[in-house]
């Protein structure tokens, strides 16, 4: 039983079963916002909109679709890299996406959206719902190639429950501002991420060391993941800021980290190998560090000589981290993490965090101006129990909150997931995609070990 990966009944049981109960709640509480509703004609002319144009749709459709390509794109082909798990990095990441976004939209709708007993979605729950999603796919990144596809519906709909929950406390309690989700997205997700994968710790994955490794073309196709990631990062940080200069300045702020953050990356990469050459895993991921740490300071004045800052310290923490920090964590914490999210999104993200708290703490009249300081952080003008302090204090705050819902949420998770009735694989049938998936034969050049129920696992 504990190494029973047909999934024949159990992975559709699970489908189904999820998909039904989604069906019955979204049936009992979603509705149509008034800008979705077709009574928007009488809305319309009760608020004096004289246009279609003015719906909320034409405002945020574009960036709804920038970000919806990212989670399925983007994220799907960054972790192909793997030589024999491709069908699995882009199907499972598709399955887990989709279920999220729908569990996603109930959750954050409960939340944010809940008025007079109904959930009413427009675009902008859209938008959120891929937020959401985004961390689960971070998370993904830690246990690639180690679970099975149960595992990772029962981990997004854990995972999809506390990030609402944590989005809610940062948000709407604490008042933080994170455009760009460096805590609630990143530092939530790869923290959840590395806690779970510690949990299920595999002594014996050294046996399947050659299949950790990449080809030369499914590296290619893992820097078609970063180039998607890369282009549309702008419009992942500015998808949801305020319409105007919020959303142009936090457009631009990532534009600048994520070009400066390239250079220092390659700097860097060449820099650490003996013959100058350079390594694709920095230059798949470490490229897009400055997009994570510049999500929560996106929309200030962070200046943009400030944000080719934050892209420059990312691109040198990240590949350094993937250098040096990754293979200690493996070899002395027993944090086996796949993708290296732990210098992607992990450190970048607490980076952001800090970035943010500093980069309110030092908001003033003088930079904002009256009006403008108050709109950008959502205060009454002349407000006398807010301050720039205050707010840095705050975000600040933000940042905890969300390693400890990350920490204490992937420690039961993780346990969770170890009950060995999720049919996932043995230790050395990890990262092949012919244990879940019928493959073209030519592919099948190398025969998985059969399972073994009795197998024990063994230190190296």
């Amino acid at each position: 039983m504990a190494w029973n990966t047909n999934l024949r009944w159990r992975l559709p049981l699970a489908c189904l079963l999820l998909q039904v109960a989604l069906v019955v709640l979204f049936g009992v509480f979603v509705r149509y916002s008034p800008e979705a509703d077709a009574h928007w004609i009488e809305d319309k002319r009760a608020r004096n909109i004289s246009s279609d144009l003015d719906n909320e749709f034409y405002y945020r459709y574009p960036s709804f679709q920038d970000v919806h390509v990212m989670i399925f794109v983007g994220f799907g082909f960054l972790m192909t890299f793997l030589q024999r798990y491709g069908y699995s990095s882009v199907g499972f990441n598709f399955l887990l996406a989709a279920f999220g976004i729908q569990w996603a939209l109930l959750m954050q709708g409960w939340f944010h959206s809940y008025h007079d007993g109904y959930i009413f979605v427009g675009v902008e729950n859209l938008i959120n719902a891929d937020f959401c999603v985004g961390s689960v796919c971070v998370a993904f990144g830690a246990l690639l190639g180690k679970v099975s596809p149960i595992q990772l519906l029962i981990m997004t709909l854990f995972q999809v429950t506390l990030f609402s929950v944590n989005e809610f406390i940062l948000l709407n309690l604490l008042k933080v501002k994170d455009a760009g989700g460096s805590m609630t997205i990143h530092t939530f997700g790869a923290y959840f991420g590395l806690t779970v994968t510690w949990i299920l710790y595999r002594p014996n994955l050294y046996r399947t060391k050659e299949r950790q490794s990449a080809v030369y073309h499914s590296d290619l196709f893992a820097m078609i993941g970063t180039l998607f990631l890369w282009m549309y990062w702008p419009s992942f940080n500015s998808a949801v800021s305020n319409h105007g200069d919020a959303q142009h300045r936090a457009a631009i702020n990532t534009y600048c980290s994520l070009a400066a953050c390239v250079l220092t990356t390659v700097a860097l990469s060449s820099a650490l190998h003996q013959k100058g050459k350079l390594d694709m895993v920095h230059i798949q991921n470490a490229t897009l560090a400055g997009g994570v740490a510049v999500g929560t300071a996106a929309e200030m004045m962070l200046t943009p000589y400030g944000s080719l800052i934050v892209g420059f310290i990312c691109g040198i923490v990240s590949t350094l981290g993937f250098v040096y920090l990754m293979p200690f964590l493996e070899s002395r914490l027993r944090i086996q993490d796949t993708c290296g999210i732990h210098n992607l999104h992990g450190i970048p993200g607490l980076i952001g965090g800090i970035v943010g708290a500093v980069t309110a703490a030092g908001a003033s009249v003088r930079t904002y101006g009256q009006e403008g300081l108050a709109h950008a952080f959502d205060f009454e003008p002349g407000d006398a129990n807010w301050s720039p302090s205050l707010q840095g204090s705050f975000q600040a705050a933000g940042i905890f909150v969300s390693l400890a819902m990350a920490l204490v949420g992937g420690t039961i998770v993780g346990l969770i997931l170890k009950l060995p009735i999720w049919g996932q694989p043995a230790d050395e049938n990890c990262f092949d995609d012919t244990i879940y998936w019928e493959v073209p034969e030519e592919e099948k050049s190398e025969v998985s070990h059969p399972e073994d129920p009795t197998l024990k696992p063994t230190e190296p």
